[in-house]
């Protein structure tokens, strides 16, 4: 009888559960997968913590409900398969805020992250140079072609749209500039209505028809609890080996399939060796799932595919830093939240009103979850003050945008994200592809997954995660079917 299948995961977030996942329903019965997590908890960005006594997330906060087709969500599809979707909830309140010159005003509707489809909706918050947007008889990009947001929406709309719209917008996603961001993997949408189409708003209005959505409809869910369930139950039904504060430090090819270096997770200077036993040790395994972000994924390709390395191990990552308070009884507007363009000058670049957006959030007590975000990708030097220091300027700054003062936090949590925001410049995907036609050409039965290739968000690294699980699957001789 052939012995069962042994599958490695590398990364212990989101994406590698979700790979463990559809291994446990997809792979032959017995197949033995481990995940290996560098740190000593799952989830990655997903983190539900609590502050004054109720949860709140010290992380990621919401998943889309449908995928670009209008189908259910990766995230709401695992949602289900893992026994949570009672837990689905929805925001009670949706309509935010833009700060502009200091004031509030409402985020305009009929934009697609930010890029108008409809000129007049803008017009109070920003002023588009419409004449610009002229069609020269030709599709806005070619079959092939890639480019930064902001070149596009600049040259076609005018500076204020994309500082005062689509930059905050892009900022509150990926703390990136749209200046710097790729088109085709930020918004993949208006990327393919931009090869047809002959203006700007006219690839909007295709790309809005494309996916249409019924008036009223939810956009975002959480769940009850907390996301950090989600983590929990994926771990649990996976049936997976999890390995917490095991870092796979090398990776070579066998003849018959991988070898793995794995070693404790290494101590920062000063701190105390590892316990005697936690020395590094090799384990064998048929197939690898590459969870993790690019460049430690780069590293662990070096030796076996070099070109993979190469083609991804240039992907810069932001940092940012999640200040949550706990107010009593603050003066908040009826809003889900704030984004703050970086032409304001503020440290903060978002803010969230869970306590607002959330209506199973609210608290007899009169207390309120407010999070606000804190660092631009290139512009990380804010993350250096410490904690306090942070929370008095978020303090201070929401006091300001909101026009009111705010009253002093009873509790208050500071999050540091180190390399948490992929960075995603034109011709990415182009790279990523690369990447995995030398690992399906020479080395099928080792995947990568996740965030730094395929897209930010749960749903995206859901998806990201089932896929190369179903690679592998494929390339050990099962079906995926």
């Amino acid at each position: 009888m052939a012995r069962p299948w042994r599958v490695a995961i590398i990364g212990g977030g989101i994406t590698g559960l979700a790979a463990a996942v559809r291994l446990r329903d997809r792979a032959p019965a017995g197949t033995e997968i481990t995940v290996y997590e560098q740190s000593g908890r799952l989830g990655g960005k997903l983190r539900t913590g609590e502050l004054a006594g109720g949860p709140v997330e010290f992380g990621a906060e919401s998943f889309l409900l449908r995928d670009p087709a209008g189908a259910a969500s990766g995230a709401v599809d695992l949602v289900r398969r893992l026994g949570l979707a009672e837990r689905i909830v929805h925001p009670t309140v949706g309509q935010a805020a833009l700060v502009i010159s200091g004031g509030l005003r409402p985020v305009p509707g009929g934009t697609l992250v930010g890029v108008p489809g409809d000129l007049a909706k803008v017009a109070a918050v920003a002023r588009p140079a419409a004449a610009a947007d002229r069609d020269e008889g030709r599709p806005l990009l070619g079959p092939d072609d890639d480019i930064a947001v902001g070149a596009l929406v600049r040259a076609r709309l005018g500076d204020q749209v994309v500082d005062r719209l689509v930059d905050p917008m892009l900022g509150g996603v990926y703390a990136g500039r749209a200046d710097d961001l790729s088109l085709v993997a930020t918004m993949p949408a208006l990327a393919r209505t931009a090869r047809a189409e002959h203006t700007l708003v006219g690839a909007v209005r295709a790309a809005q028809a494309a996916a249409p959505r019924a008036p009223g409809a939810p956009v975002f869910g959480t769940l009850v609890g907390g996301l950090s369930t989600l983590i929990d139950a994926a771990a649990t039904q996976s049936g997976a080996t999890i390995r917490r504060n095991a870092a796979v430090r090398e990776l070579h090819r066998t003849p018959t399939g991988w070898r793995l270096t794995v070693g404790p997770t290494r101590l920062p200077d000063g701190a105390a060796p590892p316990r005697a036993g936690a020395e590094p040790s090799t384990v064998e395994a048929d197939a690898v799932v590459l969870a993790v972000p690019a460049r430690p994924a780069a590293r662990l390709l070096a030796d076996a595919v070099p070109a993979a390395a190469a083609a991804v191990g240039g992907l810069d990552y932001a940092s940012v830093a999640l200040v949550t308070m706990a107010l009593p009884e603050p003066e908040l507007p009826g809003l889900s939240g704030l984004l703050v363009p970086a032409t304001e000058g503020l440290l903060i670049k978002a803010a969230t009103f869970f306590t607002t957006k959330w209506g199973h959030l609210r608290r007899p007590d009169g207390l309120a979850l407010v999070r606000a975000s804190v660092g631009r990708y290139g512009d990380e030097a804010a993350l250096q003050l410490t904690d306090d220091d942070l929370v008095g300027t978020v303090h201070r700054e929401l006091s300001k945008a909101l026009g009111t003062p705010l009253p002093a936090p009873v509790d208050r949590h500071v999050q540091r994200w180190g390399g948490a925001l992929p960075q995603y410049p034109p011709g990415h995907l182009g790279r990523v592809a690369t990447a995995r036609a030398e690992l399906r050409a020479a080395h099928p039965t080792l995947a990568l997954a996740g965030a730094g290739y395929d897209g930010v968000g749960i749903p995206v690294c859901v998806r990201s995660g089932e896929t190369a699980a179903e690679e592998i699957i494929t390339a050990l001789g099962g079906s995926a079917a």
